[in-house]
């Protein structure tokens, strides 16, 4: 079997991201709202974009997920595949920056929440990342 010899073209190399720090907390130096960058920029997207509900954004409203109406069923094991199914499915139609390993969903009964964990691989980046967060019923 012959080895391929990789090229630059061969590899995909990643930019670096920046966003908005979602609290809209300032920076003390320049006054100006404080921005999250690489990783954690993509981390803040992944999480916004599950708790997005489709219609919620002006001018994009196809953008975001049903995982808000996911979370007034009844807690198990069928719900958490939903979930799991729809996570999976927004993260890869609305965030191309990102390649989805997997989304791992654990309930928790006693406080009727759902602990997420998501783990991909930035393209162009060989490392795998993870975002984790809690789903909860809106009070």
């Amino acid at each position: 079997m012959a080895l391929k010899e990789v090229t630059g073209a061969d590899i995909a190399i990643s930019r670096g991201f920046r966003d908005i720090k979602i609290g809209f907390d300032v920076n003390p130096f320049t006054k100006d709202v404080s921005a999250v960058r690489d990783d954690n920029a993509i981390k803040q997207a992944i999480k916004n974009l599950v708790l997005t509900v489709p219609g919620e954004r002006p001018f994009n409203t196809s953008i975001g997920s049903a995982v808000n109406e996911l979370l007034f069923e009844p807690m198990d094991e069928l719900i958490g595949d939903a979930l799991q199914d729809e996570i999976a499915s927004t993260i890869n139609k609305f965030e191309p920056r990102v390649s989805l390993i997997n989304t791992l969903i654990e309930p928790d009964y006693e406080d009727g929440s759902y602990g997420v964990t998501v783990n991909y691989r930035i393209v162009g980046l060989p490392l795998v990342e993870s975002v984790s967060f809690v789903l909860q019923r809106p009070q």
